[in-house]
């Protein structure tokens, strides 16, 4: 299992129940998600199943409620992200990749330049130590950033509610941007069909398309493997024209649903007054990533041509899983959205180990 993964589903404290205590938890967790998803999709709002989980559960845990997060089951249900996001990479849009150079190096002096500002604002304004200020502003890598701070013995807690809070107010912030001003509301009908619809053919395939590309990417190390194998596989297999079909959109609801409620859960065990500063601290600095990811896609578009609304979800802070089911639902170019996100990510987790070791020496402990 990569670091990444392992950080994914790690506690900040060991939980040594048994799965007959915890089952039921999350179960009960489960259905407090999908009944945040049913009254947000109820009220029309976008991405409805993932938000509306992430609030119900969010809300929950800061006020006790004992819940569980999905655990394993989101990985499954990342792999169904993947295999659809592949399905995007059609001939038509690989022979535009060409045109994503600039946007891509662009994206990458982005993360840079976001996260040493970020720095230097959290270290002046929010009095945080420079390690510390460094991991709660780098815009991703949310599970490398926990490890390295428990090898250099920071605040794994600030740290994580601060990129937990950097996602949640980005995905929310997004679609409701979409609602308001782009005047968005989701179709009546989900463009990616109905399981009822799909042969067994395809569904074999797609399948497979899963299961081998997860278990290939994790074997390899691979981060965010759940995701990024299975497209790569998925997106081999729409390109030689192998199968069209996609995965059910009863399918991508219920992993909105665990993707929701994994976010939500990150709360769990806070008391409410642990949640002002690192809340703050990470509203306010999404808040001007988001900003400048707006106007650099401005720019970007001037130069380029390239479609704003697909540049300035390439360029947010969110989540790798959580921006590419924006693009989905808002009917974006999710080969072009996820490609970047997937760059974004890599040159992160890449990076960010090389760049604490230059600035702050040899970590005091081994994370792992």
């Amino acid at each position: 299992m990569s670091a990444y993964e392992e950080a994914e589903d790690r506690p900040d404290k060991p939980d040594n129940r048994t799965w007959k205590q915890t089952a039921p938890i999350m179960v009960a967790t489960m259905l407090w998600g999908a009944a945040g998803g049913w009254v947000f999709s109820l009220a029309g709002i976008p991405l409805a199943w993932m938000i509306g989980a992430m609030m119900f559960t969010a809300s929950l845990a800061v006020f006790g409620v004992r819940l569980k997060g999905p655990g394993k089951s989101r990985a499954v249900m990342i792999t169904v992200l993947g295999v659809m996001l592949g399905s995007a990479f059609t001939p038509d849009i690989v022979g535009q990749a060409g045109s994503w150079i600039v946007s891509i190096v662009v994206l990458l002096i982005f993360v840079v330049v976001v996260t040493a500002i970020l720095t230097w604002g959290f270290q002046k304004f929010a009095k945080m130590p420079k390690r510390e200020a460094l991991l709660a502003a780098t815009p991703g890598g949310f599970g490398e950033m926990i490890l390295i701070a428990e090898s250099y013995g920071i605040d794994v807690r600030s740290i994580s509610l601060i990129h937990a809070t950097r996602v949640m107010f980005t995905v929310m912030l997004i679609p409701f941007y979409f609602r308001i001003f782009e005047g968005y509301t989701p179709p009546a009908v989900s463009p990616m069909g109905s399981i009822n619809d799909m042969g067994v053919t395809d569904a074999l395939v797609l399948v497979a398309c899963a299961a081998s590309g997860y278990f290939g990417a994790k074997k390899l190390g691979i981060p965010a493997a759940a995701l990024m194998g299975p497209m790569f596989i998925s997106a081999i297999v729409h390109f030689m024209g192998w199968t069209q079909a996609k995965p059910p959109g009863e399918l991508v609801n219920l992993a909105q649903i665990v993707i929701g409620t994994n976010v939500g859960c990150r709360f769990v065990g806070v008391e409410r007054r642990q949640l002002i500063n690192p809340v703050g601290i990470g509203i306010i600095g999404a808040g001007i990533t988001l900003g400048l990811a707006m106007g650099a896609a401005s720019i970007l578009h001037q130069l380029t041509q390239l479609d704003y609304h697909a540049l300035w979800i390439s360029f947010a802070p969110g989540g790798l899983a959580e921006m590419t089911l924006i693009s989905l639902a808002m009917h974006i170019d999710t080969a072009f959205v996820s490609t970047h996100h997937i760059v974004r990510i890599l040159f992160i987790v890449m990076s960010i180990s090389v760049v604490t070791r230059v600035l702050f020496g040899k970590p005091d402990h081994d994370s792992n």
